[in-house]
């Protein structure tokens, strides 16, 4: 790091803080040579992690997509927020894991499998959109095998 006043390559870090968010660090530096002080901020450098589509399509993963549709299965249902967060931030942990790229299917299928721990009704929700039931004797199916499973 270059010192903004006389160019000296060499400072010392006087004071660290991360940001409340925990997004990025602000350190207060001293020129060794001038003496001015001056503030860096240091970030992680994002990678965008693609999302391949049922139907082949690329696109950047959206962690707000998957939030949105967590709350839209817990819809009236009697679970904290603080739990839907908790889920939302595993989901993207997740998904960081991946290398450059992770299939829709298994994003969904990891969110079904959080969601049935969670709350039952809220996975039949959600399965019923993300598996996309195109009858009712498939809806009671995943009913009747969620019961099984229970018993």
């Amino acid at each position: 790091m270059k010192c903004p006043e006389c160019s000296h390559v060499e400072d010392k870090v006087v004071e660290t803080r991360e940001s409340r968010e925990g997004n990025y660090i602000r350190r207060r530096r001293e020129c060794l040579k001038c003496g001015k002080r001056f503030t860096t901020y240091e970030k992680l450098e994002y990678i965008p992690i693609k999302v391949v589509k049922k139907d082949g399509r690329r696109e950047d993963f959206d962690a707000e997509k998957v939030r949105k549709g967590l709350f839209r299965a817990v819809e009236k249902r009697p679970v904290p927020v603080k739990q839907i967060e908790q889920l939302a931030f595993q989901i993207e942990e997740m998904v960081s894991t991946a290398d450059k790229e992770i299939s829709s299917s298994r994003i969904g299928e990891y969110i079904m499998e959080k969601l049935k721990d969670l709350d039952k009704v809220a996975y039949v929700r959600f399965a019923s959109v993300y598996r996309e039931f195109r009858s009712l004797e498939e809806f009671l199916a995943e009913v009747h095998d969620l019961l099984k499973k229970e018993e």
